[in-house]
């Protein structure tokens, strides 16, 4: 996969509006001797139209902060704001508007319904809202994935790698704020990865998406614009992602 076309990622705090920001961010889980702090005072922020990998050794809290960030858990303390809103702001029924305006989700497991098509798992996230899809951006978003000769099968009718370029195109169909990818590649074989890894790629470079990954992968990883490592619930590496043996090597310094 080429990346000579990638635009130059910012800086770590360089200025550039965030899409979606975390001011220390703190998540405990549990009471008393039982208390585990997934999360301790995380600041961090993510700019538009950027591709960024978060990893760290197992119970690090890159679960917990992706789904924090994406208003799926709520902080013990600190803020998250996602596109100019404050998400503890929000009651139950405003916050499942606000992801579904806003956010996309690729899952590693790919959530797709089985009873629907190719075609209407992708437009479900329009159909929930009560939108028609704009112009030909979905038909963009299915030639982009390459699965329009699928459309009418059903997820039992598609291999592990044609389900997930399904999720893909799902989570962009709504030109989403954000795309939130948790372990996109953990089921699929290292070509159906890459090729979906490429399709978030493309996804940043030709559509301008927001892209926050989480993933033990240092190869998905090296794809990204920048990497977060995380380690007992604390940021402690932002920067820029590097190849996948740079990555490697982070890791093993974090004994991950």
């Amino acid at each position: 996969m080429t990346t000579e076309t990638r635009p130059e990622a910012p800086a770590p705090g360089s200025g550039a509006a965030p899409i979606v920001a975390a001011h220390e961010l703190t998540r405990i889980f549990g009471e008393g001797e039982a208390e585990v702090h997934a999360l301790e005072d995380v600041t961090v922020d993510f700019p538009r139209g950027r591709f960024t990998a978060i990893m760290g050794p197992s119970g690090s809290g890159k679960s917990t902060l992706m789904h924090c960030l994406a208003g799926l858990d709520q902080p013990t303390r600190g803020s998250v704001v996602l596109d100019g809103t404050e998400l503890a702001g929000l009651d139950d029924r405003a916050l499942t508007e606000l992801r579904r305006e806003k956010v996309g989700f690729i899952f590693q497991s790919f959530n797709l319904l089985p009873v629907l098509t190719a075609r209407e798992n992708i437009e479900l996230p329009l159909s929930i809202a009560g939108r028609s899809p704009e112009g030909d951006w979905v038909e963009r978003v299915i030639d982009t994935v390459g699965i329009r000769d699928r459309l009418t099968h059903r997820p039992s009718e598609l291999s592990g790698g044609q389900q997930q370029r399904v999720a893909v195109a799902r989570a962009l169909a709504s030109q989403p704020a954000v795309v939130f990818a948790d372990e996109p590649t953990g089921n699929l074989d290292s070509k159906s990865g890459h090729d979906v890894l490429d399709l978030l790629r493309r996804s940043v470079d030709e559509f301008g998406q927001t892209i926050v990954m989480v993933t033990h992968d240092a190869n998905a990883a090296s794809v990204a614009d920048r990497l977060l490592l995380l380690q007992d619930g604390h940021v402690v590496h932002d920067g820029e992602a590097g190849s996948a043996g740079e990555v490697f090597e982070l890791l093993k310094g974090l004994g991950a």
